[in-house]
């Protein structure tokens, strides 16, 4: 069992607190206003949504969660997140624990990800990594009528695989599996300001982040694989989950995408000296 290592830090550590938390974020001013209706219909192929504390990129998330919530529930999902510990790449088998009780590893699709080849088990990637973990209490909440039927597959990315070969070898277990899949890809956007390194520009700081990261979604939204790693490459956009997407988009055939919100951490603060990014798109 891989027990919460976020809990108290990301998010609220009490279920009571927590619920609260997460219904604010839906609720909130960047939030979709509302919490999810009682519908399931039709089904979502990917998303992609933000990992930072629930303070900040929360409501944003809560727009990916609530179009999951609204769609059929898959028989898994896969959630890709960013290695921001520098311990490479890895899939977790276990089960994990939230303080929303425990989401159980669909061990026999990992398995057959893991026998590909280019992803292999590795929990100690998973110890301190929070990109994957803060997906978790989100889809709990959005599958609360269902929740003992949620399965997951838990995987970090980082530059030491092949992204291309991963996210084809992930298509392809899903395909023999003949499972309906929900791919989560983990990724928040421009990190800017002198905490992060990032300081390309010191004017028009709010406008110039946003076309920064609109240009990134954008090829991202046409599925532009080779344009979004180049986009990245030339502009040096600090986009921590670029990996995530990468493998994200060579494991999904997808025909519509769709931006749902985005905003950065500046617009809660008001302060741009250092911001970090947030968008939500599902991708169907």
């Amino acid at each position: 069992m891989r027990e919460s290592a976020f809990a108290g830090l990301f998010y609220e550590k009490g279920p009571k607190e927590l619920n609260r938390q997460i219904t604010e974020c839906f609720t909130g001013k960047m939030g979709p206003g509302a919490l999810p209706i009682e519908k399931r219909s039709g089904t979502i192929l990917a998303v992609l949504c933000p990992h930072a504390g629930y303070a900040y990129s929360g409501m944003c998330a809560a727009w990916a969660y609530k179009a999951i919530a609204e769609a059929e529930l898959p028989d898994t999902f896969i959630i890709i997140g960013t290695g921001h510990t520098g311990l490479g790449s890895g899939i977790s088998l276990q089960d994990w624990k939230t303080p929303l009780g425990t989401v159980r590893t669909d061990k026999e699709l990992a398995e057959q990800i893991i026998k590909k080849g280019e992803i292999r088990e590795n929990e100690e990637v998973h110890n301190e990594e929070h990109s994957v973990e803060v997906q978790l209490p989100f889809l709990q909440f959005a599958n609360k009528s269902e929740k003992t039927k949620v399965r997951i597959v838990p995987i970090v990315v980082s530059e030491d695989i092949d992204y291309k070969k991963a996210g084809e070898h992930i298509r392809a277990a899903i395909l023999e599996s003949k499972k309906k899949v929900c791919i989560i890809a983990s990724s928040d956007f421009t990190h800017y300001g002198y905490n992060y390194g990032y300081l390309p520009f010191f004017d028009n700081v709010k406008e110039r982040i946003k076309a920064l990261d609109i240009g990134a979604i954008d090829l991202i939204a046409k599925d532009d694989y080779e344009g979004f790693l180049g986009y990245i490459a030339r502009t040096g956009a600090t986009i921590c989950g670029a990996i995530p997407i990468a493998v994200m988009l060579r494991a999904v055939a997808f025909k519509k995408a769709e931006t749902l919100q985005y905003y950065a951490s500046g617009e809660l603060t008001n302060d741009y000296k250092n911001s970090v990014s947030y968008a939500s798109m599902i991708f169907r």
